[in-house]
């Protein structure tokens, strides 16, 4: 059968309860970057808002930021704001009820389906390194598949371990080359071992396929850092070195947009690190909210981040569907922080990410 989206069922707006709701509440900020109290905090789920005896959809969504109800040509909207970005006058939505008794209801359960034949108990329910994970793969080849047919768009958080190995960052590479990478999010560390692979075929210093030590390797991604500080950019230097393959070298080639955030341990940094975390989220939310599936593997607060950035749904020209989010990682701890952090939305595999890239781009045309 050809892949297909879960079907999104959205309230029944003429039942009671919502035709009887009240009007949302709204209240000025009164100083910048402070919302007034009793505001109302979004969650991943699609959420309703009545406004002028209307449910309005917030079509972009983000956990624990506020909504603000705008007018536009007449036209009044949600638009969903992080605190520290709250201006004066800004009417933010007040409310902490979500089953329309406020004029806020949190729909939860619009992509549920139900399966009434499933035991309520069954052993092995929780997802670990003893899971059988075929059917993820199978449905992860359809899915890829299916988004690079549809313009959907593909986000991955990298962390460094898919730098470390010669066939997992030919597998990426490949995957940006196919056009199953819409956007890249990572740090300092992913993006430098990669050049330093692609530069001087290590990784920390070790061959990227032997494993093998080279004398006074441990110099190798400074050396690398310090000569594409010199040439200014990223860019400037893959094209003033000729440097054709990796991940990074993949994703200028292919016009596939990076964001590389800082960390306070970071080496050098690469010229295009971004310092600030306020600018990082920015700059990550920008894809994060166009996402139709978001890949994380092997960086726990990477995938923390991008994760809660991440809505379960999008919602473009009225039409509602859901946002896949997966977690990759070799430790069961890490794959499941993501829902101890509230992304409850979220397929995780316990495996070694190398071998899942591998997997990926051997399965996908």
């Amino acid at each position: 059968m050809p892949f297909e989206l879960p079907i999104y069922r959205k309230p029944d707006f003429k039942e009671e309860r919502y035709v009887n709701a009240p009007d949302v509440k709204t209240k000025a900020v009164l100083k910048d970057g402070v919302s007034p109290s009793y505001y109302h905090a979004m969650s991943i789920y699609p959420e309703y808002f009545k406004v002028e005896g209307q449910w309005l959809l917030a079509s972009e969504s983000r956990m624990d930021c506020v909504a603000v109800t705008r007018s536009s040509m007449g036209k009044v909207g949600i638009d969903i704001v992080e605190f520290r970005n709250l201006i004066i006058g800004d009417q933010v939505v007040l409310g902490r009820s979500e089953d329309a008794s406020e004029g806020i209801y949190v729909h939860s359960n619009g992509f549920l389906q139900v399966d009434e034949k499933k035991d309520v108990f069954s052993f092995r329910s929780s997802r670990s390194r003893e899971t059988a994970y075929s059917k993820d793969y199978d449905e992860l080849y359809e899915l890829l598949t299916y988004e690079k047919a549809n313009n959907g768009y593909v986000v991955w958080v990298l962390g460094p371990a898919v730098s470390f190995d010669k066939d997992a960052r030919h597998a990426v590479s490949s995957l940006v080359e196919k056009g199953y990478v819409q956007a890249l999010l990572a740090g300092n560390a992913l993006a430098t071992h990669d050049l330093e692979g692609s530069y001087l075929g290590t990784a920390l210093g070790q061959d990227i396929y032997t494993q093998e030590s080279v004398v006074n390797g441990h110099y190798h991604h400074l050396d690398l850092i310090n000569k594409v500080r010199e040439y200014g950019s990223i860019t400037k230097f893959i094209k003033g070195e000729d440097i054709t393959g990796g991940i990074i070298a993949s994703c200028v080639k292919n016009n596939v947009p990076y964001v590389l955030s800082s960390s306070i341990r970071d080496d050098g940094p690469l010229p295009e690190v971004l310092h600030s975390a306020y600018e990082s989220q920015d700059a990550m939310r920008a894809h994060t909210r166009k996402a139709t599936t978001l890949i994380c593997l092997a960086t726990q607060l990477h995938t923390i981040a991008a994760g809660n950035m991440t809505p379960s749904y999008t919602s473009k020209d009225g039409i509602v569907r859901n946002v896949f989010i997966y977690s990759v990682d070799i430790s069961e701890f890490v794959v499941n922080k993501l829902r101890d952090r509230g992304t409850l939305e979220v397929k995780t595999l316990v495996t070694n990410v190398q071998d899942f890239v591998v997997h990926l781009d051997s399965n996908l045309k």
